[in-house]
């Protein structure tokens, strides 16, 4: 059996005798395409051979892709029956080109890796260099703090090197300025991330504008996401003598949307993304369109290339984003390709809401604010927390904390079960 031909993207190998062959194809193909994928157990030709497999093949393949690829890479590896014959796929996606392998750098050229001269090497790091505009571009606030970047490192359970944090994440540029990457992530900032929601299904009457701006932009991106997820009501459906819920939206799709939206938004035009809520939907705008050098059918394929590299890197390590590529083909699944409205200057993806909630508000009458929903998601999390952890926790003062849950109460978000010392907070909606 066939499946296929080698392409600038796809290289055959007959077993992982020849690994060290396919990592040098697979780092080629990175800086050629930014995405790659190498069999191990198929002929040049593309027939199906199979591979052995051993206790530690598959682990064998991953610790030399990590020892041999620079930058290093977190490839999907799986073991594919094909044919009846075992068969290692390995696929991976970057965008911080140019790769090494074993030292070197390659290039893919129709179905061949040839070794890179000096000069296209230097072409390709620029190239590189000049695409990640918020890393070279100058903040227009010098003076910047990070402690909400740091607590959020804190929290992931990183490690913070208070000496050398800034330098570390490359927050400085050939200038040795604070570059725009760090003002997006400063403790403050001049960018505005907005959550607006309007009565019906255009934008003549604005009901309501929440702000989530003007802080670090992984926090603000957080916010966001614990508001909407709030008011993500669930309905129950009767479905013949069985009961179902319903939610409003998928919330696992708007998360990827949103988070895409904000890494990924050419943040050089100082233009941030927005949410807008309507009666029937919501849409999620970013703006400077797709990546350079990216078509749609890439796009919708699930292939990643970063519009601001480094950004992604941090983001990657707060646990916000990955490079698998399964943020896009997610959203496909659950609404289309129809939900994507691609432009030149716009991505703008439209969530509809499901039917059963058909002209119904998508707001609350009592939306909760920023200092409730910080609560509300810390609840969520932490059922069991008392009014003296919630208060050490949120930074928000003992009395405002008890005004808080008494709005939680009295709208539902929340519920006591127990007593005040030995119960817990039930998430209601």
């Amino acid at each position: 059996m066939k499946i296929g031909h080698e392409t600038e993207t796809i290289e055959f190998k007959k077993s992982t005798g020849e690994l060290k062959e396919g990592v040098v194809s697979l780092s080629s193909m990175l800086n050629k395409h930014s995405d790659g994928t190498v069999y191990f157990g198929v002929k040049n030709d593309g027939e199906v051979i199979g591979q052995e497999i051993g206790d530690s093949t598959l682990r064998d393949v991953s610790q030399t892709i990590a020892n041999a690829i620079k930058p290093q890479i977190i490839p999907t590896i799986t073991l594919e029956l094909i044919d009846g014959k075992n068969v290692i796929k390995v696929h991976a996606q970057g965008g911080e080109k140019p790769y090494s392998a074993f030292g070197r750098y390659y290039i893919r050229s129709a179905d061949e890796d040839r070794e890179l001269s000096p000069i296209e090497l230097r072409k390709i790091m620029q190239e590189n260099e000049n695409s990640d505009i918020i890393a070279t571009q100058s903040a227009d606030n010098q003076n910047l703090t990070f402690s909400q970047l740091k607590t959020l490192f804190a929290t992931k359970g990183l490690t913070v090197n208070e000496t050398g944090f800034e330098q570390n994440l490359g927050f400085y540029n050939k200038n040795g300025q604070f570059n725009l990457m760090a003002e997006l992530l400063a403790d403050n900032n001049n960018v505005s991330i907005k959550v607006v929601t309007f009565r019906g299904k255009d934008k003549s009457e604005i009901t309501k504008r929440n702000e989530y701006g003007f802080k670090c932009l992984a926090l603000s991106m957080d916010q966001v996401l614990s508001y909407m997820e709030a008011i993500n009501d669930t309905k129950v459906v009767l479905k013949s003598h069985q009961r179902e819920e319903t939610k409003l939206f998928d919330f696992a799709a708007f998360k990827e949307a949103w988070q895409n939206a904000c890494l990924h938004t050419k943040w050089s035009q100082l233009n941030p993304p927005a949410v807008y809520i309507f009666s029937d939907r919501i849409e999620i705008i970013s703006t400077g369109g797709l990546a350079d050098g990216l078509t749609k059918e890439e796009f919708f394929k699930g292939i990643s290339r970063p519009v601001n590299a480094k950004l992604q890197k941090i983001f990657g390590q707060l646990g916000y984003v990955e490079q698998t590529g399964h943020g896009i083909p997610l959203i496909i699944s659950k609404y289309g390709m129809q939900a994507f409205d691609i432009t030149d200057n716009f991505v703008n993806v439209v969530i509809p809401f499901n039917r059963e909630f058909a002209e119904q508000p998508a707001e609350r009458s009592k939306p909760m604010n920023e200092a409730q929903s910080k609560i509300y998601g810390y609840l969520k999390e932490h059922p069991k927390a008392t009014i003296k952890v919630l208060v050490a926790e949120c930074g928000i003062s003992d009395g405002y904390v008890r005004k808080i849950l008494t709005f939680l109460k009295e709208n539902e978000y929340i519920k006591r079960e127990g007593s005040n010392k030995y119960g817990n907070w039930q998430i209601s909606k």
